[in-house]
Order: structure tokens, then C-alpha cells, then sequence
């Protein structure tokens, strides 16, 4: 018993020689948030329409003499496209001329009869009923030069449209008929289509609901119009070498998709788009002035799945803080809720460190701000061949 006794003694002493070592601060690294200005991209699907589209059809009926263009070609508004037989309708001028004429001979001849009526009028040579018949007769013939005139211009007309004409300066497609082909007035197929492919418009759809979120932001101030310069990604996903412009969006909302049509003109002077290409678009459509920007790598998750950050209080203690993230814009994450401008959310050490800890910590805000801008210079330097993800 003694013996334990003297060993707990000597076991006391020892401790009090020797205190535990007191627990080192662990060095973290922070970044100091900012607001941005951040424009909220929107990725729109759509397709390329022609600006302009004649489609041709034949105005008269006849048979096709010839086809006087090259498919696939540029044409001007006012080419001959095609010839239709035009002796029938040239005979149809000719007799309409031939009554004309007929009909003003009679005017003639009635006039001096009315004329002399007149005159026996006055002496009674001829009664009154015979007169206003006279005069009737030569109202009756000037009405009937009236009619051949109308008969002869519309003669004329349709002779005119023997010759099928380009009513729009465009690019023409295939030929559906042939020489020698019996084509009918005002027919269901087109002979060709004309459509003008410079500039060339886009038709992007969006969701209505999305829209009303965009006209919400901008009447509540949280956000301002955004560029009307448009992004386009073709089709084997590379970005097309020139910007367009946001001409219009639909005024109304197409029921059976609940989508609205917004249109963009591109120009397209060597032809990369083509009508009916499904496409894709960038489209900056309003301005968060004030968004907050935190690095990827100080958001973590924690057992219930919530985006947490870990924010440096002003004493250099440690706060576990529950945030929610709206998307990802290269190397940060938008901050829907949970953070403000100027605190401090640490980037490096998060795994020496935990809630409640004091630390010492190094303020990397203008190193990462510089970094940051290297990255996205360097991107812009680069042309991408690939859209950029959007989440």
C-alpha cells in the first residue's frame, strides 16, 4: 500500500515538470468574397430559317418550254426562271386587240348618229324617244371599248406570266418539273423555292415560365437587360465564327409546347447555316449586378447533403455556414443564399480544420482574383471547339 501510494506521488510530480504540449494553430487560407456583375446565360435550342422564301408557281396554265436556271444558284429578282407556251395566250391578245378596235369603230359611228339626232331634234325632224335612243346606243358603244380595253390588258397579263420570273434575289433549289411538264394555274407544288440566305434568322424557343422568371428580375431591380449579342453552337458542337442579334421574341406562347420564339439574324456570307439546321444559342438575357462568386473549392458537403462553407469570423474562429448554390461558371459557384459581400471563406486547410477552431489564416483574395482572370484570359485567346458546360 505504501508502495502505491509513493508511486501516484512520483507520478504528480512528473505531470506538474511536464504540462501536455498546448494544441497548435492549424494555417488556413481564405478569400475575401466581392460581388460581380454576371450575366444569366441562357442556352436556347432553335432553327435556321431563311429571312426570305418565295416559293414559285405558275400563274397561267401550259406546258414548260424550257428551264432557263441552274439549281442550286444565286438568281436575281426579275430572272427567267422558266417558259411556258405562250401561243395560245398570244392568239387570246390578239383577238381581244382585233375587238378593241371593233368597239371604238362603233363609237365613232354611234357619236355622229347621236349627233344628228340632236340636231333633227331641234326642227322635230325625229321624235325625242329616238334621240335618248341614240344617245343610249353611243353610251352602250364607249362602255364596250371599256371592256375590250380590260380584256386586252388582262390578255396581256397572262401572257406576261408565260415567262415565270424570280420575284426575290436568293439561292435556288431543285427544279420539281421538267421541259415539256403541264403545269396549272396557281398549283399546290411549287415549281421551286427561292430563299435568301444572307443574313439568315435563327428561331430560338424558350420556356414561358422562364421568361415571366426574366421579366420578374428586371421589374424587382435584381438584375438589368442583358447583351442582345448571341453565341451560336452549331451542330457538331463548335461555336460559329460571328455574333448575331436578337430581333424579336413571339407575343404570343404556342400552346400545345408552352414555349415562346425569340429570333435571331446572323450573318451568313459564306453560307455555314443552312434553313432547317438545329442549332443552339448563348443568350445573355439579363445582368446580375450584384452576384456573389465563391470558389469551388470552399464549398463542401456535409452529411445531409447540403452545400456547407466554412467562413472566418473576425477573431480568427472558425463558423460552419449552410449555403445554397444556384450554378457553376468555370472555376466558382453562384451563391443563391447563406453568404454576403466580404466575408472571408476559406479555400485552403479545410481538411485541419473544423467548426468552433481558432486558426491562423493567410488572405489569398488577389491571388485568386489573378488567377482567375489568367484562366479566363487564356480560354479567350483559345477559339473553343466545344460549348462550355452550363449548369
Amino acid at each position: 500500500m505504501k508502495i502505491l501510494l509513493l508511486l501516484s506521488l512520483l507520478l504528480v510530480a512528473c505531470s506538474k515538470d511536464n504540462p501536455p504540449p498546448k494544441r497548435t494553430e492549424a494555417e488556413v487560407a481564405y478569400v475575401r468574397l466581392q460581388s460581380e456583375a454576371l450575366p444569366n446565360t441562357e442556352v436556347l435550342n432553335g432553327r435556321v430559317v431563311s429571312t426570305l422564301t418565295a416559293e414559285i408557281r405558275p400563274q397561267v396554265t401550259g406546258i414548260i418550254q424550257k428551264r432557263l436556271f441552274v439549281e442550286g444558284a444565286q438568281v436575281k429578282a426579275g430572272d427567267v426562271l422558266y417558259q411556258i407556251d405562250a401561243a395560245t395566250y398570244q392568239s387570246t391578245l390578239d383577238q381581244a386587240t382585233a375587238a378593241l378596235a371593233n368597239a371604238q369603230a362603233a363609237v365613232s359611228a354611234e357619236q355622229l348618229k347621236s349627233a344628228r339626232y340632236d340636231e333633227l331634234l331641234v326642227i322635230q325632224g325625229v321624235s325625242k324617244q329616238d334621240a335618248d335612243d341614240a344617245k343610249v346606243s353611243y353610251l352602250q358603244a364607249m362602255a364596250a371599248v371599256e371592256q375590250s380595253k380590260a380584256a386586252v390588258k388582262l390578255a396581256k397579263i397572262n401572257l406576261n406570266y408565260t415567262t415565270i420570273r424570280a420575284p426575290i434575289s436568293g439561292r435556288i433549289g431543285t427544279s420539281t418539273i421538267t421541259a415539256g411538264a403541264l403545269v396549272t394555274a396557281n398549283q399546290t407544288n411549287a415549281l421551286a423555292v427561292i430563299r435568301v440566305l444572307n443574313p439568315i434568322n435563327v428561331d430560338l424557343t424558350q420556356s414561358s415560365t422562364e421568361l415571366l422568371r426574366l421579366k420578374k428580375a428586371l421589374a424587382n431591380g435584381t438584375g438589368s437587360a442583358g447583351s442582345k449579342t448571341i453565341k451560336l453552337i452549331l451542330p457538331d458542337g463548335s461555336y460559329y465564327d460571328k455574333t448575331g442579334i436578337l430581333k424579336f421574341s413571339e407575343i404570343a406562347v404556342d400552346e400545345s409546347t408552352d414555349m415562346v420564339t425569340l429570333r435571331a439574324e446572323f450573318p451568313n456570307t459564306e453560307q455555314t447555316l443552312l434553313p432547317g439546321m438545329f442549332v443552339r444559342a448563348e443568350v445573355d438575357q439579363t445582368i446580375h449586378h450584384d452576384a456573389i462568386l465563391a470558389p469551388q473549392q470552399a464549398i463542401t458537403r456535409n452529411p445531409k447533403g447540403d452545400a456547407t462553407a466554412m467562413v472566418l469570423s473576425a477573431n480568427n474562429r472558425i463558423e460552419s455556414r449552410v449555403v445554397v448554390t444556384d450554378k457553376a461558371i468555370e472555376d466558382k459557384w453562384v451563391i443563391a443564399s447563406g453568404l454576403k459581400v466580404g466575408e472571408k471563406v476559406i479555400v485552403e486547410g479545410l481538411n485541419k480544420i473544423k467548426a468552433g477552431d481558432t486558426v491562423k489564416a493567410v488572405d489569398l483574395t488577389q491571388q485568386f482574383n489573378q488567377k482567375s482572370a489568367h484562366t479566363l484570359q487564356k480560354q479567350l485567346e483559345v477559339a473553343p471547339t466545344t460549348p462550355k458546360s452550363i449548369e
